[in-house]
């Protein structure tokens, strides 16, 4: 079986980070550790089956979406040998538009 690796784009780790700091704040630095520690485990288990989620290929192609406690979406794109993670977006921002390239707009 072939091993895939899991990847954060800078975007996808900016988005971690603004999101422990926002829970952080609302709720305290604990309860933001666990929840981002819960998404990095989700992304990690992307790798036993990384064709899991919704295709948003009318987004990118090879673009794939999948919804984490029903608050967060992880967006990902599997290649050979890797899962990148594109981005991850909470309370319903709109992954839609924020992800369109210019030209698609």
């Amino acid at each position: 079986m072939k091993r895939i690796e899991i990847s954060f784009r800078p975007l996808a780790e900016a988005d971690l980070f603004g999101l422990y700091r926002y829970i952080a704040a609302e709720s305290g630095y604990r309860i933001a550790g666990g929840y981002i520690e819960r998404i990095e485990a989700a992304c990690a288990a992307l790798t036993t089956f990384p064709e899991r989620g919704l295709a948003r290929d009318d987004i990118r192609p090879g673009l794939r979406i999948v919804g984490f406690e029903r608050r967060a979406t992880i967006v990902f794109q599997v290649k050979k040998t890797e899962v990148v993670i594109v981005r991850i977006f909470y309370g319903g921002q709109d992954y839609d538009r924020a992800l369109r390239r210019p030209e698609d707009k």
